[in-house]
């Protein structure tokens, strides 16, 4: 059997529901195969992160060299980059060894607190080296309006939002839009093939820590097993309501969603 190979770039989350473990976590519950290269590790549980410490970008560089030329990918996955030091690298990475592996750039910018977790510095480099080179980026509100550098006040900003986003340079844009209020929330998927729109009832949790990097996450591995783009984000999507809906509440914060809802015990 061959095994989507999704290779993820991003922070690691001691509180094991977002970042690295989130996405190695939604990779395997959809039958791929992860792979990692970790760009920071942080203290952080369901009520916040406490501190991050930066890994060194040689060794960002060396993990990427170690896993690509041996085991190969059929998508990259892109989370917290939060130098533009981090972003070269990673960039130069790609380029040299990955060039024509499919990549999804989650933008992680702001925390679940609303916390800015990049520079400006940082953001420009993103827009400049990896968003013109994703087949998908996935940003949610406030990290659209970081991008664009303007406000979207409703889900009626939200299509021209997503085409201004594409045309940043990446193939697709999946604007999602769970930041704003309102019972209903609305994900807009802007493409080659048009701009479609996806409405789906507010799920009413609190466990929704990590839930941009698990989408993120599963539309890579849909895309890394040969689906078309439109089938993985609507396979994605799927994957995380219903890891969401089945959510066992963890900790006192923001616990994890439940990424193991496709894995089920012998005998049951």
């Amino acid at each position: 059997m061959n095994l989507a190979r999704i290779l993820i770039i991003a922070g690691s989350d001691s509180g094991g529901g977002a970042g690295i473990q989130a996405d190695i976590k939604a990779v395997t519950a959809l039958g791929g195969y992860a792979m990692t290269a970790i760009t920071a590790l942080t203290a952080q549980n369901t009520q916040g992160v406490e501190d991050v410490m930066p890994v060194p970008e040689a060794f960002i560089a060396a993990q990427m060299q170690a896993v690509l030329p041996d085991l190969g990918a059929d998508c990259v996955k892109t989370g917290m980059l939060h130098s533009p030091e981090v972003i070269d690298t990673v960039a130069e990475g790609l380029e040299a060894l990955a060039s024509a592996v499919p990549l999804v750039v989650d933008p992680v910018m702001v925390a679940q607190s609303g916390d800015r977790l990049v520079s400006d510095a940082a953001l420009h480099r993103l827009r400049e080296r990896l968003i013109p080179r994703a087949r998908l980026i996935t940003p949610n509100i406030p990290e659209a309006e970081a991008l664009l550098g303007q406000t979207i006040s409703d889900a009626r900003d939200m299509p021209a939002a997503a085409v201004a986003l594409r045309d940043l340079g990446c193939e697709a844009v999946l604007l999602k839009g769970g930041h704003l209020a309102g019972d209903v929330l609305v994900d807009v998927l802007a493409s080659p093939a048009g701009v479609i729109e996806r409405r789906h009832p507010r799920i009413d949790t609190t466990c929704d820590h990590g839930t941009g990097c698990t989408l993120a996450s599963a539309i890579a591995e849909g895309i890394g097993r040969g689906l078309a783009l439109e089938a993985a984000v609507e396979r994605g999507r799927a994957y995380l309501q219903t890891a969401l809906e089945t959510a066992v509440p963890l900790g006192t914060g923001h616990g994890p969603v439940n990424h193991s809802h496709t894995v089920r015990p012998e005998g049951i």
